[in-house]
């Protein structure tokens, strides 16, 4: 998976904008951060929590892991972009997404 393919997927959920924050690029949906990208590492990263990482990693643990120290430990978890398979990554980024969405906003929207 390319960079570009990582924003376009992002860029793909319903309601998500791209900003950044400490010159870094970012997805978001009503202000709120799923997903950056780390294009000096080659790296995509979700924000899930530590139980969705953990299964991600069981499933798929070649194309995610955690972001090292404390973001990490609570769940912050790279893509590997170079290994990542798109639709695991979707499915992954779906989940990031839920989590940051609001209720409201993912009530509207089938994914």
């Amino acid at each position: 998976m390319s960079l570009e393919e990582f924003v376009e997927l992002a860029l793909s959920f319903p309601e998500t904008t791209q900003a950044s924050h400490f010159n870094t690029t970012d997805f978001r949906v009503n202000g709120k951060i799923f997903a950056t990208l780390r294009p000096e590492k080659l790296r995509g990263v979700l924000l899930l929590t530590r139980e969705d990482q953990s299964l991600l990693r069981e499933t798929s643990k070649d194309m995610f892991e955690p972001v090292p120290g404390r973001w990490g430990e609570k769940g912050s978890t790279y893509v590997v972009l170079d290994r990542a398979d798109p639709e695991a990554v979707r499915h992954a980024m779906a989940i990031a997404w839920k989590r940051a969405a609001p209720k409201s906003v993912s009530a509207r929207h089938v994914l």
